[in-house]
């Protein structure tokens, strides 16, 4: 990975997103598969002169692998350093971390969070006065991709860190695509006829986690983007400042949503499935596609899944649409998730210090790198060693020849009203229950 080759396509998607007007920049939502929680914690610190707890609120319940793995990694480690210091870690899947985030907010926020670099999120919390403001100066030399602080920086202040660079992926079995003499799709018209021929041979063909509504979210804004390349930024951004939109590029983008679920792309029940329950569906070897970000690259290492699954995944990303602008290097990608601190911690001092020791590019970029968790939002090229996943090659090779980014997923591009109305209609969309023109004049008229 070539540090000049992320800045100038992240960086440049997420300033073009933020000048049509999408807000502060990308963030990435991510749900992991269960897993265990830390300590369960309420709001507020413990101190004396002797001894600090840090309370750390977290969306990775699941802490034995993937980036729950590497946070809890870098916590040991932490207080190992420190001994006088305690770190009680409450650990909540993403919708559940969200509901309580709203919670603590009113009544007490812990020390340090999870938090999203995206308008839908930050805008709201910075101006309810959640969250601490940083020293961007204190960064310098942390090898943030340049453009990546965009998204959690707001009226020119910096109140968090991005953890990921994140790209939409269509992840496969390899050798059920072999066995079965399968071509990975060129346009989205070959996806869909692909899926029926997977379904004709008794395989769920795309497992979707509709029931969560974000990732079909960003499932449309990869057609869109499709359709329109770099023009998709200005569209989103006019439709929600408009509430119009009745954009043609957006209802064929709808459109084609609807005929996805239509030819049977997505697995029965989809619009009601969880993250968790998608994701075994490709693991366990039920279905030959599964869409997500780059982040699950870790299943390659995840040995709670088969061998023969685990070693065969490998990824595409959305195929061409026909008479779309975009060319088959252009990727829906966007910086992701990340971490702040409490504006009212009482510890806020030791917050920040374990904050910044998370960030030490000798930290959380690098056990990322090595657990194959996806890509930082930091310089990780010094890590590489030859000795990476094909699945982690793959994802590498497809932002290295990336020729533009989407930057924001369109569900994060709004308030959170937008935000909340799209991803709880978007299932009905795609399921014929609603109309697309309905559905379009629903979320036009929460952005009003």
């Amino acid at each position: 990975m070539k540090k000049k080759i992320l800045a100038a396509l992240l960086a440049g998607a997420m300033v073009m997103t933020m000048a049509a007007g999408c807000g502060s920049g990308g963030g990435g939502d991510k749900e992991p598969a269960g897993g265990e929680s830390g300590t369960e914690s309420g709001s507020g610190s413990e101190s004396t002169a002797d001894t600090v707890t840090l309370k750390l609120f977290s969306n990775l319940p699941d802490r034995k692998n993937g980036q729950g793995l590497v946070e809890q990694m870098i916590i040991d480690e932490y207080m190992k350093e420190n001994e006088n210091v305690t770190i009680e870690v409450e650990a909540l899947d993403e919708e559940a971390y969200k509901t309580k985030f709203k919670a603590y907010s009113m009544e007490g926020m812990p020390d340090v969070v999870s938090i999203w670099g995206q308008p839908s999120f930050l805008d709201e919390v910075v101006d309810a006065g959640v969250l601490a403001e940083l020293n961007s100066d204190d960064y310098t030399d942390y090898k943030f991709i340049e453009g990546s602080l965009s998204g959690f920086t707001y009226d020119g202040k910096l109140y968090g860190l991005p953890r990921n660079t994140d790209v939409a992926c269509i992840y496969y079995n390899q050798k059920m695509f072999e066995d079965n003499k399968w071509d990975i799709p060129e346009t989205y018209d070959d996806l869909l006829d692909l899926a029926k021929k997977i379904s004709d041979a008794g395989v769920i063909p795309m497992a979707m986690d509709g029931g969560d509504g974000w990732p079909m979210a960003v499932y449309l804004t990869d057609i869109l983007f499709q359709l329109t390349g770099t023009e998709s930024a200005d569209i989103i951004s006019n439709a929600i400042s408009t509430g119009d939109f009745t954009d043609e590029n957006i209802v064929k983008a709808t459109e084609l949503l609807k005929a996805s679920a239509d030819a049977k792309l997505f697995q029965n029940g989809y619009d009601s499935q969880d993250y968790g329950t998608a994701m075994n569906l490709f693991t366990n070897g039920q279905a030959a596609m599964f869409y997500m970000g780059s982040w699950e690259s870790s299943m390659a290492l995840n040995e709670d899944i088969p061998e023969e699954v685990r070693e065969n995944i490998r990824v595409f990303t959305m195929p061409a649409v026909d008479g779309g602008k975009a060319e088959v290097t252009d990727i829906t990608a966007w910086n992701g998730g990340g971490y702040g601190v409490s504006a009212k911690s009482e510890v806020k001092d030791e917050a920040i210090k374990f904050l910044n020791y998370m960030y030490q590019p000798d930290k959380l970029s690098k056990y990322g790198w090595e657990n194959g968790v996806g890509m930082s939002a930091q310089d990780q090229s010094e890590y590489m060693t030859g000795e990476e996943t094909e699945l982690m090659k793959q994802i590498v090779d497809i932002v290295n020849n990336a020729t533009s980014v989407s930057g924001t997923p369109i569900n994060d591009c709004g308030p959170s009203v937008f935000k909340t109305s799209i991803e709880s209609e978007i299932q009905s969309v795609s399921n014929g229950s609603t109309s697309v023109e309905d559905f379009l004049d629903t979320i036009g008229a929460s952005c009003k």
